[in-house]
């Protein structure tokens, strides 16, 4: 995360909220707490992340942040912007019958997966125990979805993936707490943990 004094103040705390939305929102669809009539409303709620989402990593990457502002600004292209709109093409696909290969959506979150697991380690290195609880769930559930969107997987991991999306969300949520109310009150009152990799 950002705020090492250049200026800006640390955007992580929206970046992380956003995150927690669709990681909820995921884990409702993939969990069946809600049903796929769902799909144009989690589409607008991820574009929605997909703002936040962009400008947090611009300012992380204006701050130096060489791995959050990556993150962040792949997670909303791919993860908000491109995962909304293709809610809305799917729900009208399903309206209109339109036929779809989805599978191409496996072979692109198959890309995030990867990315996400290797960077994973520059997280260990350098960020928060809160932050790479936040990865390492993401490194569950993203896996995962690529593997259902291939095929590989069938539907009974669906609620797998569904619930460390939740705990990525949880986690995320707590972090983004961490950053503001520590920093608000100049003291730890959540503590964040240091790397796990020294």
């Amino acid at each position: 995360m950002s705020g090492h004094g250049g200026g800006w103040a640390n955007p992580g705390p929206a970046g992380l909220t956003a995150l927690a939305i669709a990681c909820f929102t995921f884990y409702a669809v993939l969990t069946g707490k809600v049903d796929h009539s769902c799909i144009p409303l989690l589409g607008c709620w991820l574009v929605g992340g997909f703002i936040v989402q962009l400008i947090v990593g611009i300012v992380e990457i204006l701050e130096g942040n060489l791995l959050g502002g990556n993150v962040f600004t792949f997670f909303a292209a791919f993860f908000m912007l491109t995962g909304g709109l293709e809610f809305f093409v799917k729900y009208a696909g399903a309206v209109n019958g339109w036929s779809m290969d989805a599978r191409i959506d496996g072979w692109a979150w198959l890309v995030l997966a990867i990315t996400l697991l290797v960077w994973t380690f520059a997280y260990l290195k350098t960020s928060t125990l809160g932050l790479n609880l936040v990865l390492i769930a993401l490194d569950v559930a993203v896996p995962i979805v690529a593997l259902r969107d291939l095929g590989i997987l069938d539907a009974t991991w669906s609620p797998i993936a569904g619930n460390f999306l939740l705990l990525a969300g949880i986690f995320g949520m707590y972090v983004a707490a961490g950053i503001i109310l520590n920093t608000s009150f100049g003291k730890t009152l959540l503590p964040l943990g240091g790397p796990v990799i020294k």
